[in-house]
């Protein structure tokens, strides 16, 4: 039996994939790795703790100790780790750049020192920049992140292939397009939107709403690593896309139509600085090289993520009720004011 290092595996991502690897790959071990921060909750994997096969460390990526000790036995690393939220990062860089580019060194060189027989760094299709409304992101596209977040993953990204291209390390790098599913920190467009409007609260849409993202159901996501893990090239790049890009205000409509909900519920924000305008991923050769293509249909996966927030309300108010509530008040409350007075 292999045992495989997942870091960051209480965030969303990570924990529906280290629920995916438990209940598909029996012949696989999983430590689990992650400081815990407030994206990590370890609810979202209480019903997998006690599987003999599952091993929670809580620890920073960015401390050589930690990671030492958790990576110590373990075959193969797939990392998640990473802060992820685009307006966070524009709020304050400095610990994107200390868990994104910092953190990931450390675990590369880690993986170095113990032999790692695969490394998949998990990155985002953000590292790319902004496209025009034609076009897709292939592997060779040019990177040209806009944000401190992207611009570490970008960082972080050309360290791995670094690692392999001077040192061997069988390092691959996935960049996924936006993903959506069940247990995603509310923060993020989606489950957001959901939970304002679950509450009958606003929907703070950007700017004019106009901006179209490649979204992913996680499920697809997850499958895809999967196939990088067990196929891919060390050395290599693989984009990962559902195919199905959508601009915000599409996606706003379809969740208030599924809940129900008016649209006088939307509220045009102010944009947030640098916001990207279009992505859209092109998935050809993760396709072709390792048979994988997404299979969760958008409407019917996103009325499935919204059955699942309203079935879990307290896991989401939870998490609403504490640090998080300053967050948004920072981030949100005031351009919903002026909204209301424009």
């Amino acid at each position: 039996m292999k045992t495989l290092l997942v870091t960051g595996g209480c965030g969303f991502i990570g924990a529906n994939f280290i629920r995916y690897s438990l209940a598909q790959k029996s012949e696989w071990r999983i430590v689990n790795l992650d400081a815990l921060t407030y994206a990590g909750n370890l609810a979202n994997l209480a019903d997998v703790a006690g599987d003999p096969r599952y091993r929670f460390v809580k620890g920073d990526v960015a401390q050589p100790a930690d990671v030492a000790a958790a990576m110590a036995g373990c075959d193969a690393a797939v990392h998640f780790a990473a802060e992820s939220h685009v307006d966070r990062s524009l709020d304050g860089a400095a610990l994107f750049v200390r868990t994104n580019v910092a953190g990931t060194q450390t675990m590369l060189d880690e993986a170095r020192r113990v032999g790692l027989q695969k490394f998949v760094q998990v990155s985002t299709d953000e590292v790319y920049g902004s496209l025009g409304p034609t076009g897709l992101f292939t592997e060779e596209s040019p990177l040209q992140p806009s944000s401190p977040y992207s611009a570490s993953k970008a960082a972080a990204d050309l360290l791995a292939l670094a690692q392999h291209r001077t040192f061997g390390l069988p390092a691959i790098v996935t960049r996924c397009s936006n993903n959506y599913g069940p247990r995603q920190f509310p923060e993020k467009l989606i489950p957001l939107f959901i939970a304002n409007a679950l509450a009958d609260q606003p929907l703070p849409l950007y700017g004019d709403g106009r901006n179209v993202r490649d979204w992913i159901h996680v499920d697809d996501h997850v499958r895809a690593l999967w196939a990088v893990l067990e196929g891919g090239r060390p050395g290599e790049v693989y984009n990962v896309g559902g195919g199905n890009e959508r601009a915000n205000l599409e996606i706003t409509r379809l969740i208030l139509e599924l809940l129900g909900r008016p649209e006088s519920l939307i509220r045009h924000v102010t944009d947030r600085p640098g916001h990207d305008r279009r992505y859209a991923i092109d998935s050809a050769k993760i396709r072709r090289e390792l048979g994988w293509r997404p299979q969760v249909d958008f409407r019917q996966g996103l009325a499935g993520v919204i059955e699942w927030y309203r079935d879990h309300r307290s896991w989401w108010e939870d998490i609403q009720s504490g640090a998080y509530r300053d967050y948004y008040e920072r981030m949100y409350a005031a351009r919903l004011r002026d909204s209301r007075q424009s």
